[in-house]
């Protein structure tokens, strides 16, 4: 009797666990479904998108697909774009971050904490609201239809600022006595010592900040003119969709290779997010 129930009580954690693993299997599956539709409906010939009954698979795998989307639209032309706004943008909105952020955490100055607050209730203003603002601004300056357009507008965020401050909060401020006691000043503590320590938490930030830029389509629509040279993936996609009928097959085509950009910063960056989101807006003390 002893062993059997030893056996018994053994064998229900087993069997939780491998329900549990089933559970989430079957929830990854169906977050799943749709990319596994896009990528087989990539592949199908364009008279065999909808049938009755649907399909996952055509009756041929055309990877022609992938090379016509290149020559139906300058598609490469978007992704170059977009490519360069994102990267610029995430560059611009990282540094600014970190400065701002290590200023309100660890610089006494006076109003600090009221700037501070005002700082962030910008996070609550939807950004739809403030496309008629901005575009009259970049009308003013005269930068409808540019690059600096589509990047400088969003490049400055409260997100970023809370982010690095939070963290920053939780660094010992032994280390910065430390740095000065060594003969380091403001500018150089900041670079050598917080910066490094920082690392995980940018590289969450520069991960957000590339997708909101990468997949951004409301305001390169409304900012460019023409659509050819100044287009990003979004608003090129878009242009699969016109008078002489939607190619639906090159538009999950362009889809799945406009995923690759982010699908490889996360996967080079998979490391340092892990450590960054457990470590960001810990702080506050």
């Amino acid at each position: 009797m002893s062993s059997g129930g030893t056996r018994t009580t053994g064998a229900a954690p087993r069997v939780r666990h491998a329900i549990g693993y089933v559970i989430l299997c079957l929830i990854a599956l169906a977050f799943m479904a749709p990319l596994i539709y896009m990528v087989a409906t990539s592949l199908k010939p364009e008279s065999e998108t909808f049938t009755t009954p649907p399909t996952l698979w055509g009756s041929a795998l055309r990877w022609q697909n992938y090379t016509d989307v290149f020559s139906y639209l300058p598609f490469a032309r978007f992704i170059l774009n977009g490519v360069l706004v994102a990267a610029v943008g995430t560059a611009i909105n990282v540094t600014v971050a970190a400065l701002s952020g290590y200023a309100f955490s660890r610089l006494r100055w006076r109003g600090r904490n009221v700037v501070f607050l005002l700082f962030l209730a910008t996070l609550m203003i939807p950004q739809d609201v403030l496309v008629i603002p901005m575009y009259v601004m970049m009308q003013d300056l005269g930068w409808v239809d540019t690059v600096q357009a589509l990047i400088i507008p969003w490049a400055f965020t409260a997100l970023g600022a809370f982010l690095l401050r939070q963290f920053f909060l939780t660094v010992p401020q032994e280390l910065d006595d430390a740095a000065r006691v060594d003969g380091a000043g403001t500018v150089r503590t900041f670079l050598n010592v917080m910066v490094p320590l920082a690392r995980p938490t940018l590289a969450v930030l520069a991960v957000f900040t590339f997708i909101s830029y990468w997949n951004s389509f409301l305001w390169p629509l409304v900012i460019v003119n023409d659509v050819n040279a100044r287009a990003t993936i979004p608003l090129g996609l878009q242009a699969f969709f016109g008078q002489q009928g939607n190619e639906w097959s090159l538009v999950m085509a362009a889809s799945v290779i406009s995923m690759l950009p982010t699908v490889i910063i996360l996967v080079l960056l998979q490391k340092h997010l892990v450590r960054g989101i457990v470590t960001s807006g810990l702080g506050g003390r």
